[in-house]
């Protein structure tokens, strides 16, 4: 699976854990974990065709994690609190998938590129985001 799939069955499996309807989880995980070219964005809508609030859903799984993460502003931290690898090499590969032409080496400015894309992807994939996200 993909680094950006894996976020998104991250998220939406968490937030169909937190809100169980008819449809079952196993459906709701297939429906997130898809690959995220143009073509697969509407498969990877939630099973309800509502959008995930995807701040309340992260902002859940913080409140659980005990960790003070900054999720919000940094994809380590997203990923981190995601359970996903954050290393370099990790968020290299993610911003690879997610079509990043700068400077890998320059993880500063790739790293802020990435959250904001990343919040873009979950949109674009059935995720509500707040404006001032």
């Amino acid at each position: 699976m993909s680094i950006f799939g894996s976020i998104l069955s991250s998220i939406f499996h968490h937030a169909k854990a937190a809100t169980p309807d008819s449809t079952t989880g196993a459906a709701a995980v297939a429906s997130a974990a898809v690959p995220t070219d143009a073509s697969a964005g509407a498969a990877a809508t939630p099973p309800a065709g509502t959008p995930v609030n995807i701040d309340a859903v992260l902002a859940d799984m913080a409140a659980k994690n005990g960790q003070n993460l900054n999720w919000k502003e940094s994809i380590v931290d997203l990923l981190k609190l995601l359970g996903l690898d954050s290393s370099l090499d990790s968020r290299k590969k993610l911003a690879g998938e997610l079509g990043y032409t700068g400077d890998t080496n320059d993880s500063a400015t790739m790293n802020i590129w990435l959250i904001k894309q990343v919040r873009q992807k979950l949109v674009e994939n059935g995720g509500k985001v707040p404006a001032g996200l």
